[in-house]
C-alpha cells in the first residue's frame, strides 16, 4: 500500500507525468485533505484525483500519534497517520518536516526524484534529468546536490 502527499503529485502533473505513479504502484492512496489541496487550484493544475481508477480515496481519521505531527500541515499530517494505521509499505513525500516525521513513524520513504529514479530504471522516462529540469521550471525546488546525486544513479 502506497499513501501519496501533495507536491508529489502537483510536481509530476506538472509534467504530464502523473501516469507514473500508476505504472509504478498500481493504486495510490490518498487522504480527502490531500484531494482538497490539488483541487484548490494553482500554477500547476492536477485532475480530479477521485475520477481516476488508481488513486484511493481515504477518509482520515484521528490518531493518537507524536504531537510534533502538529507541525505539519493537514495533508502531510494526514497521509502520515492513515499510512501508519494502515501499514502502508511507502510514502510519497517531499517535504523535509514530513519525510523526517515519516521516517520517525517507521514508514518507508520516496521522494518524487525517487519516484523518477524508478520509471528512468524501468525505461517508463527517457531522462531523469529531463524530467527534473521540467519540474524545476514549474517551480518546484530540489536541492542541486540531490539532483546530481541521482542524475549520477541514473548514469545520466
Amino acid at each position: 500500500m502506497i499513501f501519496c502527499n501533495t507536491t508529489p503529485l502537483i510536481a509530476l502533473s506538472g509534467i504530464g507525468r502523473l501516469d507514473l505513479l500508476a505504472r509504478l504502484f498500481s493504486v495510490v492512496h490518498v487522504v480527502e485533505a490531500v484531494v482538497g489541496e490539488c483541487a484548490a487550484g494553482g500554477p500547476v493544475a492536477v485532475p480530479d484525483l477521485p475520477s481516476l481508477p488508481w488513486v484511493r480515496v481515504v477518509v482520515a481519521s484521528e490518531a493518537a500519534l507524536p504531537g510534533l505531527l502538529l507541525s505539519l500541515d493537514r495533508g502531510e499530517r494526514d497521509t502520515l497517520t492513515m499510512a501508519k494505521q494502515l501499514g502502508a509499505d511507502r510514502v510519497i513525500i517531499d517535504e523535509r518536516i514530513g519525510r523526517n516525521m515519516a521516517e520517525l513513524l517507521g514508514l518507508k520513504v520516496v521522494g518524487t526524484l525517487g519516484v523518477l529514479l524508478m520509471a528512468k530504471e524501468r525505461g517508463l522516462i527517457p531522462s531523469f534529468h529531463a524530467a527534473v529540469t521540467q519540474m524545476q521550471a514549474n517551480g518546484i525546488f530540489y536541492h542541486p546536490t540531490l539532483v546530481e546525486k541521482l542524475r549520477r544513479l541514473a548514469a545520466e
